[in-house]
């Protein structure tokens, strides 16, 4: 096999090895590469293995030796799955690597937003604590999570995983997702959206990016909110009205606000969510710990393995 990665830095920026790759086939990798020499890097490929570099419809018909087309990622929207299908080239997604980290990363916002650690720590390496008339000092109120109301949007499994901490912390979890689960743990209280905005103390988004959750938190809905809540979202950017939650945070409306997506990434420097009030921003990290990176490596490669043997697994447009 021919196989080429477009776009392999942010996976494997040198800490993780490729050698179970390589020993599939021919293997290029690109760390990657820009929308007009995709053509030119792709064309020989018989496997193709993308994270963001789009392929869309014209480019899978104008790539003749395609045969698979592998996704690093759970999201496969870059790829034209129905392209793809129409000539016979399955697309394979990674699901499922990041659960653990993505549910962790989600709390360390929250954290953040209430405790301020981080924060309060590099006060004290400023000199702050050792020049200070008391023996202690703190810049926001220091919020306790137990008794709390934790509202989660999608229950699928990273939303159940967040769901697990939250009642670790002592906080009782609501939960909203498309069709009511048929197992929802008897700890947990499935709400209609609205009724959970309005009940909730931190509303964590883990839902997937469809046309009816495009920019589903909007005015309307942050109005329903406590002034007091804590928006966290891990999941995708434009599932946003990102003027609306700067409005909203602008004018304490809401608390605060951690944010790991924005619809466009990198983000414009306009982006009106970079300057507003208490908004913490992480660079889309929350699936990118080590181990969550070497999971997904080695799915990727067992996907392809897979589809030679002739038992594709994990494929998006079959």
């Amino acid at each position: 096999m021919n196989i080429v990665v477009l776009d392999g830095y942010t996976l494997n920026p040198g800490d993780l090895s490729w050698d179970a790759l390589k020993q599939l086939g021919s293997c290029t990798i690109h760390d990657r590469t820009s929308p007009e020499l995709v053509l030119e890097r792709a064309r020989e490929a018989e496997v193709i293995l993308t994270n963001k570099v789009v392929l869309d419809r014209e480019t899978i018909l104008a790539l003749p030796r395609l045969k698979y087309l592998g996704v690093l990622a759970t999201g496969y929207n870059v790829v034209d799955a129905a392209a793809a299908k129409e000539r016979g080239i399955p697309v394979a997604n990674v699901p499922d690597y990041g659960t653990p980290s993505v549910a962790q990363h989600t709390f360390a916002l929250l954290l953040e937003l209430t405790q301020r650690a981080g924060h309060h720590g590099q006060t004290v390496r400023d000199g702050r604590w050792a020049a200070s008339a008391d023996f202690c000092y703190w810049d926001s109120p220091l919020v306790e999570l137990h008794g709390l109301t934790f509202g989660v949007i999608g229950f699928g499994k990273i939303g159940q995983a967040v769901a697990r901490l939250a009642e670790a912390f002592g906080m009782k979890v609501l939960v909203h997702s498309r069709r009511r689960p048929s197992d929802l743990p008897a700890s947990c209280e499935w709400m209609e959206l609205d009724a959970l905005l309005v009940r909730s103390d931190v509303v964590s988004l883990h839902c997937p990016l469809t046309p009816e959750t495009q920019q589903f938190i909007n005015a309307e809905r942050l109005a329903l909110m406590k002034p007091t809540v804590f928006l966290l979202n891990t999941s995708r950017g434009p599932l946003l009205d990102e003027l609306a939650v700067a409005a909203a945070l602008n004018a304490n409306r809401i608390a605060g606000a951690g944010l790991d997506v924005l619809s466009i990434e990198p983000p414009s420097a306009h982006n009106p969510l970079l300057t507003a009030k208490n908004c913490l921003i992480t660079p889309h990290i929350a699936w990118a710990s080590r181990a969550a990176r070497a999971r997904l490596l080695d799915i990727a490669v067992e996907n392809i393995r897979a589809f030679a043997t002739g038992t594709p697994r994990h494929v998006v447009n079959g």
